[in-house]
């Protein structure tokens, strides 16, 4: 078993550089900066050490995990990864969040919905921001109609923004509820 780590510890490289010429990675941000963001939704965020397996990760490492209430990352996962996957359990139903593991699920609509949110993260993640995460998006090959994740967000993603705005998870402002889909 992959060993985990306390939601007070950080991966033992969490405050170092990212990766040169990459996509930000977690170990860009102070642990404590990623972990009040997850837990501002009532979610755990947990690390495990370099090089180790990430538990519930369905794209493998270095891509963040989902097992219960928990996003699992470690200092090389991608900020966008992190986001992604904190969004996919915010936007998931209750149902689907207390036996998830590993497998998000969803439909075409639930998974636009779950970038859009992720965008919005970036912009709550001092030192992220959303012009860096869709960067970052475009460059580890997320696909889009439109051909990136920046013309998507502004010209084409207008129901993936009312499917959040149904689910109560932002308000009619575009804000952030810090609330999970019931």
């Amino acid at each position: 078993m992959t060993s985990l780590l306390p939601a007070a510890a950080s991966p033992s490289s969490a405050n170092g550089p990212p990766a040169a010429g990459g996509v930000l990675r977690c170990a860009a941000l102070p642990w404590s900066r990623l972990e009040t963001l997850v837990q501002r939704f009532g979610l755990r965020l947990l690390g495990v050490r370099d090089n180790a397996s990430i538990p519930g990760s369905f794209w493998q490492p270095p891509e963040a995990g989902l097992v219960g209430d928990a996003v699992i990352i470690r200092a090389d996962t991608p900020i966008h990864s992190l986001l992604h996957e904190l969004a996919h359990s915010v936007c998931m139903s209750a149902d689907r969040r207390a036996c998830l593991d590993t497998d998000a699920g969803g439909d075409d609509d639930e998974e636009s919905a779950v970038c859009y949110l992720e965008i919005l993260l970036a912009d709550r993640l001092e030192g992220v921001g959303r012009d860096r995460l869709m960067a970052d998006m475009d460059a580890w090959g997320y696909s889009f109609r439109l051909g990136s994740a920046h013309a998507w967000f502004e010209r084409d993603a207008a129901d993936a923004r009312a499917w959040l705005e149904r689910a109560g998870l932002i308000d009619a402002r575009g804000g952030v509820t810090w609330r999970l889909r019931t």
